[in-house]
């Protein structure tokens, strides 16, 4: 039997915390070969998430691989913030999964995942910091879950998203600060407009991530959100919000010129789907309590021609 699935000899105790999550998310004793890690990264990454599976058909070949090793890794860290439904057990596991990051940094990693992304950072020279960013907005969400003001949203996008535009970044050769920043304007944008997307799903874990200044000024009412009224107010105030993913999309604009083809290609691919959300919200006139904005398959397969279409040219 695999190692990734040798888990049945294991203390109890050690996989308590785990017993939500598929079974080969745990760290097995021995470690996975490093076949086994590239083909568990490749699964994972094209079955998961569709919308990942989409953008990897214009990636290179040659970065294909790495970049689903660290999909993985971005994957599992978010389930285990977001899918155990039992906070303190997710700390722990989170705390788990940054002993795996630290023994693949060390050369001892264990899980598939870190033997795998092992290569991928000794490759391209990726420091630990982006993977460790992620981990603390992860542990952020277990501890906080309100937002007093619009600058705390933002600051916790720091560590939620625009570490993945710089693991991106890194894997396409590319570490100067400028190109960052631009990153960081639009991996900003994406995570405010999924926010603004699952307002009624992030209540049902607890969070709300609509700034309470904005709140309060609009007059909505945590039981607003509860209760999915859709009020005038509220629809009102997810206007603003939606205006102010739009600006930050436009301020990493930019960085489309300031990579290659390839890579602005995906840039323009995920930028867009990002902007369709916030459109979708618009055409439902804000409404989004309750009624979760969805982009369309039509319009899927519109953008996806799109970015074909730019990498011939």
């Amino acid at each position: 039997m695999s190692s990734i699935a040798s888990n049945e000899a294991r203390p109890a105790s050690v996989l308590a915390d785990w017993h939500s999550l598929p079974p080969e998310y745990a760290i097995p004793e021995r470690p996975a070969s490093p076949a086994e890690a590239r083909e568990y990264c490749r699964r994972l990454a094209r079955t998961h998430y569709e919308n990942f599976s989409v953008a990897s058909w214009f990636l290179p070949h040659q970065l294909r691989q790495h970049f689903f090793n660290v999909y993985a890794y971005c994957r599992i860290s978010d389930d285990l913030g977001d899918e155990v439904g039992d906070p303190e057990a997710s700390l722990r596991l989170l705390d788990q999964w940054e002993s795996e990051l630290d023994a693949c940094y060390a050369g001892t990693p264990r899980h598939p995942v870190f033997v795998a992304l092992a290569d991928t950072v000794r490759r391209f020279d990726i420091p630990a910091q982006p993977f460790r960013d992620l981990l603390t907005a992860f542990r952020h969400d277990q501890r906080v879950a309100r937002y007093p003001r619009f600058d705390d949203v933002i600051g916790y996008c720091r560590y939620s998203a625009n570490p993945v535009g710089h693991l991106v970044l890194y894997l396409c050769g590319y570490r100067d600060r400028e190109r960052q920043a631009l990153s960081d304007f639009t991996c900003t944008a994406l995570q405010l407009a999924n926010f603004w997307q699952d307002v009624s799903a992030d209540y049902s874990k607890g969070r709300i991530y609509l700034p309470g200044e904005d709140l309060a000024v609009y007059g909505v009412s945590e039981n607003d959100i509860a209760e999915g009224h859709n009020t005038p107010a509220f629809c009102q105030m997810m206007g603003l919000e939606v205006a102010r993913a739009r600006d930050w999309f436009r301020q990493g604009l930019p960085l489309a010129k300031q990579v290659d083809r390839s890579l602005a290609v995906d840039l323009e691919l995920f930028s867009r789907g990002g902007q369709e959300i916030l459109d979708a919200i618009e055409r439902q006139d804000h409404a989004v309590l309750g009624r979760r904005p969805v982009i369309s398959k039509a319009r899927k397969l519109a953008l996806v021609a799109r970015a074909a279409l730019g990498k011939l040219r």
